[in-house]
C-alpha cells in the first residue's frame, strides 16, 4: 500500500525523522510549519512558453503557442480516461505522449517519426522555471523544507528540476499515490 501524504508530510515535519536536528539553533519548534509543498506546471516552471520557444526553434512553420495550448488542452480529459478507469494508471510522461500523437496531424506534422516524438515529448522535461523562482526557492529552503506536490511523474520531475536548477529537498508526485490531484490520496 502506498503511504499517504500525511503520513510522508508528518516524517518530513518531524525532526527526528528528518536530518533537521532540534538542537539546531534554527530548527523551528515541531509544531511550526516546516514543509511547503508546491505545485510544477505553471506555478515554478513556464509550460507554456517553453513548449511555444520549443516549437518556434524546431517547426517554425507552427503556431507554438496554438500548440502549446492545444497539447495543455488534452490533459485534463486524458487524466480524466484514468481516473474513470477507461484507462488503467499512466503516468503523466505517458499521457503527454499520446496527447502529442493525437494533435501532431492538426500542425501539419503526422510525419514526425519516433524519435522526434519523444524528444518533443520530452519538451516537458526542459520546461524553464520562471524568473524569481529559483531565487525565491533557495531563500525559502533557508527555513522550510521544500517538496513538489504534482501530477508529473517522477522521472519528469527529478530530470525537469536538475535542468532548471530547482533546489527541492523531496519531489512528491501523482505517481507515489497513484492519484493524480486533487484526488484525496494525493
Amino acid at each position: 500500500m502506498m503511504p499517504r501524504l500525511s503520513a510522508i508530510l508528518h516524517a518530513l515535519c518531524n525532526p527526528k525523522a528528518h536530518a533537521m536536528n532540534t538542537s539546531t539553533p534554527h530548527a523551528p519548534p515541531h509544531d511550526a510549519l516546516q514543509v511547503l509543498a508546491f505545485d510544477i506546471f505553471g506555478t515554478v516552471v513556464d509550460w507554456h512558453g517553453s513548449i511555444a520557444l520549443e516549437m518556434q526553434q524546431r517547426y517554425p512553420q507552427v503556431d507554438g503557442d496554438a500548440f502549446a495550448l492545444a497539447w495543455r488542452d488534452g490533459y485534463a480529459p486524458a487524466m480524466a480516461r484514468v481516473m474513470s478507469g477507461e484507462l488503467p494508471w499512466t503516468l503523466i510522461d505517458d499521457l503527454h505522449r499520446q496527447i502529442l500523437d493525437s494533435i501532431l496531424p492538426d500542425f501539419g506534422l503526422a510525419h514526425l517519426g519516433e524519435a522526434e516524438r519523444a524528444q518533443l515529448n520530452r519538451v516537458w522535461h526542459r520546461l524553464a522555471a520562471w524568473p524569481d523562482v529559483v531565487a525565491g526557492l533557495t531563500r525559502l529552503k533557508t527555513k522550510y523544507i521544500l517538496c513538489t506536490l504534482s501530477n508529473g511523474n517522477i522521472n519528469l520531475l527529478t530530470r525537469l528540476s536538475k535542468q532548471a536548477a530547482l533546489p527541492w529537498d523531496c519531489i512528491l508526485s501523482a505517481e507515489t499515490f497513484h492519484a493524480y490531484k486533487p484526488d484525496p490520496r494525493t
